[in-house]
């Protein structure tokens, strides 16, 4: 007797996981950007990365360790403080990976010294892939790399602490510091009652011999599972920032009381938390009352990877949904073939190509810095800029290729639903978008001279671009203005999709041209797909995003 079948229908029509594929080599736009900015020896390397990476394994490690948060043990059974993070053994494994890859600290050399050549662009592209699986794991990883920059300005502290910070190991074991294979460090700025405005900050720190006593709060104290932190406290000179491990000399755990993990939007996977000191013991970076400036060397490297996580989020959504359009039919054609979803998914694909191609032009200027001046003025205008451009744009661009996808897209089995939810963190953290159009104003009066130089240097790269003249004459009309920080966000943005437009010259400059016109000589219109490309660049454009 025949048993009667129950199945309605069979699976077809549907993409297939866009998994097992080298992150690198499929990324065209990026592949050119590294080698344009002086990383073509690390290819190999990074197609290696891209590999790991862009595998199902990977993958399966990011959706685990946001499914599993982190959970905070306060107390352990026998009721002592702990103060304990615990974590889903994916993000274990996510930290492994990254601290091997040393992209928590391949920028430094083992003293902490810049590592040079372009160490910075072949971290920062492992940095833009490893974002595009999961990216709140790279918030310690950030963090541990961005703090080298602070407590260079402490050399005597910086001599300890970095042959551990130097390793690539990971370590998660519950210890000192000084007794593990490698270290993460996190940072605590700001206060319930000031927020961005830390010279409102009331924790105080007492001075005890050659170190301090740290009594106070953070509202934000981000990564609290590291083994020390880079904290701002009054001493009696002023704000001052402070290292604070997570044990003091003797052992014992120090007097850093967790009060909550914040329910966070996104960052999921990552641990956020609210803190008191209780008289933690701490040991000062830099002179007293120069905190701010001491700390600022670390917040210009973390606003760095802001900016290059937001690219990457950018890249993942647009890889996701060019992949998922060319395996979906609609109406007896590929949605990739339907002329509207074309003009859609290639404008995506033209301002993430440009973006990429900012954020690895940025990350050259952080390698030449120490040796070129002409560098590090483009590195001190540009940075809030870039920051400022990328990271606002990556909600709006991740809603997009949401859509793509339809029902598919909004539904938290796959990875879009996370990465929309994930990237509003990098325009809010190390400085929303208005602290960001402040300080391009700031380095615009305190160097004038420097920052006209990167502008007629932006205005040569881009000569003969549309719009680009009108674009820098704009900008130089707006910044000379009393008024000028009504308009600032204008201005800081034409400056970012000026400087993307010259990055991207340097790359494709057929591509920079077309991103020129859609963006600079006419008023940008507010969704994808509202511009007019022809069918062979929309066509090229797609085929260098995703092969």
């Amino acid at each position: 007797m025949t048993q009667p079948s129950f199945a309605t229908h069979e699976v077809f029509n549907q993409s297939p996981p866009f998994e097992d594929v080298d992150l690198f080599t499929v990324d065209r736009p990026l592949v050119e950007a590294v080698k344009a900015n002086g990383g073509a020896a690390a290819e190999r390397e990074l197609s290696a990365f891209g590999k790991q990476w862009g595998s199902a394994a990977m993958a399966d490690r990011g959706r685990l360790a946001n499914e599993n948060t982190p959970k905070l043990r306060t107390f352990d059974a026998k009721g002592n403080r702990r103060d304990q993070v615990e974590f889903h053994p994916a993000y274990h494994e996510l930290m492994a990976h990254s601290a091997h890859a040393g992209a928590h600290n391949s920028t430094w050399t083992a003293q902490g010294k810049p590592a040079g050549d372009a160490a910075e662009v072949i971290r920062a592209a492992k940095f833009y892939m490893a974002a595009q699986v999961e990216t709140g794991h790279l918030c310690p990883i950030t963090m541990t790399r961005a703090s080298v920059g602070a407590l260079a300005m402490q050399p005597d502290l910086l001599g300890k602490v970095m042959p551990v910070l130097s390793t690539k190991s990971y370590d998660p074991t519950f210890a000192p510091w000084w007794d593990k294979r490698g270290m993460t460090l996190g940072m605590g700025m700001t206060e319930k009652q000031g927020g961005t405005d830390v010279r409102a900050n009331m924790t105080r720190a007492v001075r005890e011999g050659e170190a301090y006593r740290i009594t106070g709060h953070k509202w934000f104290m981000s990564a609290p599972m590291c083994d020390a932190f880079l904290v701002l406290a009054q001493a009696e000179q002023g704000l001052t920032c402070f290292f604070m491990p997570r044990f003091a000399p003797d052992g014992s755990v120090n007097a850093i009381q967790f009060q909550r993990l914040k329910d966070k939007l996104g960052n999921r996977s990552n641990a956020s938390s609210e803190v008191e000191f209780t008289g933690a013991y701490a040991e000062r970076i830099g002179e007293e009352g120069k905190g701010i400036r001491t700390i600022i060397q670390m917040v210009q490297l973390t606003r760095q990877d802001c900016a290059i996580a937001s690219v990457g989020l950018m890249r993942s959504g647009l890889a996701h949904a060019l992949h998922h359009a060319r395996h979906r039919s609609v109406f007896q054609k590929h949605l990739a073939d339907q002329p509207l979803m074309q003009a859609v998914l290639s404008d995506m694909a033209l301002h993430v190509e440009a973006s990429t191609a900012l954020v690895m032009r940025l990350c050259r200027a952080f390698d030449r810095t120490p040796h070129d001046a002409a560098e590090a003025a483009y590195m001190r205008l540009l940075t809030p800029a870039i920051k400022y451009w990328t990271c606002k744009s990556a909600p709006p661009f991740l809603y997009e290729a949401m859509e793509c996808l339809g029902g598919n897209g909004y539904v938290e089995d796959g990875i879009l639903a996370r990465h929309y939810r994930e990237s509003p963190v990098n325009a809010i953290w190390e400085g929303s978008g208005n602290v960001m159009c402040l300080d391009v104003l700031r380095a615009l009066s305190r160097e004038p001279e420097a920052a006209v130089a990167v502008l007629q240097s932006l205005a040569a790269e881009t000569k003969g671009l549309p719009g680009a003249g009108e674009t820098i004459a704009f900008i130089g009309k707006t910044f000379r203005r009393a008024d000028g920080e009504r308009v600032a966000r204008l201005a800081v943005e034409k400056l970012a999709v000026l400087a993307g437009a010259a990055a991207l010259n340097g790359v494709s400059p057929r591509n920079a041209e077309l991103f020129a016109n859609t963006r600079l000589a006419a008023d940008r219109a507010s969704m994808y797909g509202a511009v007019e490309l022809e069918s062979a660049d929309a066509r090229a454009l797609l085929t260098r995003a995703l092969p």
